[in-house]
């Protein structure tokens, strides 16, 4: 999208949440992806190399999390608020002017 028009609609901000928001997922698929493949490790080596990505992929999702917390759009640990900022986020998903 043209970067006027998404500050114009205010999209710029919404823009860089639903960014963050596919690398949190992405980040969470990652841990998931190397917590099972540790426990699929066919020898010690390999299981120590996967088990360092699998802490680095913790941290990396740690730190999204972190920044989306900070800057109010990721509220892990509140359920209400987060559905109400998903269902704000449809709105303006919603009501965005089709050009």
């Amino acid at each position: 999208m043209n970067p006027i028009i998404e500050y114009l609609t205010g999209m710029d901000a919404l823009t860089d949440q639903v960014v963050a928001m596919d690398l949190l997922i992405a980040a969470k698929s990652g841990v998931r992806n190397y917590a099972m493949a540790v426990t699929e490790a066919g020898t010690p080596e390999i299981k120590e190399i996967l088990t360092r990505h699998l802490v680095e992929a913790l941290d990396m999702h740690e730190q999204i999390s972190t920044y989306m917390a900070e800057k109010g759009w990721y509220h892990a640990w509140d359920t209400t608020e987060q559905i109400n900022l998903n269902l704000n986020n449809i709105d303006t998903a919603l009501n965005l002017p089709t050009l």
